[in-house]
């Protein structure tokens, strides 16, 4: 599905955690804030600054440990109100897009998305 962006997004993140299916992850605090911004948690993995990751992808293996299920990037998109993404993937109030005019992939959060059509 199109959308078409109806707030600015910024990123607070200019290095996204990212990793392979099997990376060992330290888990950290659930996010506490929006609240349909459910089960995100703060992880690390080695080499990479902490970042948010969705629940649903870790299996945990210990108390404050995790592994990856499946490969993830926490990138999100910078945008302005009028540009245009195609949503992916929902998770967690969030949306992995793709921007129409580049290709670039990212998340972005769902409530500053309105469908087009």
């Amino acid at each position: 599905m199109k959308y078409v962006v109806i707030e600015p997004h910024r990123s607070e993140y200019p290095a996204p955690i990212r990793f392979e299916p099997g990376t060992v992850l330290d888990i950290g605090p659930r996010y506490e804030g929006e609240a349909h911004w459910q089960d995100w948690y703060l992880c690390t993995c080695p080499g990479q600054q902490p970042g948010w990751v969705p629940g649903q992808l870790i299996e945990r293996i210990g108390v404050g440990k995790g592994r990856a299920l499946q490969a993830y990037c926490a990138h999100e998109l910078d945008v302005d109100a009028g540009h245009q993404v195609e949503g992916l993937w929902p998770l967690n109030g969030w949306l992995w897009c793709r921007r129409l005019r580049n290709g670039e992939l990212g998340w972005l959060p769902e409530d500053k998305l309105q469908p087009l059509g």
